[in-house]
């Protein structure tokens, strides 16, 4: 199953996000973290203003979304978070390109070196698939069993 059309992709600072994108980009995360994986958790966590959210919409719909981050703010190394695509558009391939497009764009705006992210556990063969590696540290995070995973260039 494929995509109606092809994304546009956006990269944006927080302080150029206008209210329309900020509400969007909020209602994803809602809608996937906290509804559909039913879990109360501090999404807010005052790391927005310090990210670059790298929006993918269809139609001006919102149907991926990931925030990335220089190195030091959420890791030592960069990283990329929140990693997340709408329900209807899963099975697409759209997920796999918004790994790609915020890996490119981690390189893009800090150079080219290693990511770290925390995924949720049952993703680990999809990161896989994108280079990273599990560096044996699994932790819990609001109930959803997480590993840290590298890529090196």
């Amino acid at each position: 199953m494929g995509l109606a059309s092809a994304p546009c992709w956006t990269l944006s600072g927080f302080d150029t996000l206008d209210a329309p994108a900020l509400y969007d980009l909020l209602r994803l995360r809602s809608e996937v973290f906290v509804v559909e994986q039913a879990c109360a958790f501090q999404d807010l966590d005052g790391l927005d203003g310090r990210a670059v959210h790298l929006q993918g919409r269809v139609a001006g719909q919102l149907l991926a979304y990931a925030r990335c981050f220089p190195a030091g703010v959420t890791f030592a190394e960069a990283s990329i978070g929140r990693i997340t695509t709408r329900a209807t558009a899963r099975g697409t391939g759209l997920g796999h390109q918004l790994v790609a497009r915020a890996m490119q764009a981690v390189a893009d705006l800090w150079g080219l070196q290693p990511i770290r992210i925390g995924a949720q556990a049952h993703l680990r063969h999809f990161y896989e698939s994108h280079g990273f590696s599990d560096l044996g540290r699994p932790y819990l995070e609001d109930g959803i069993d997480h590993l840290e995973m590298m890529w090196k260039p």
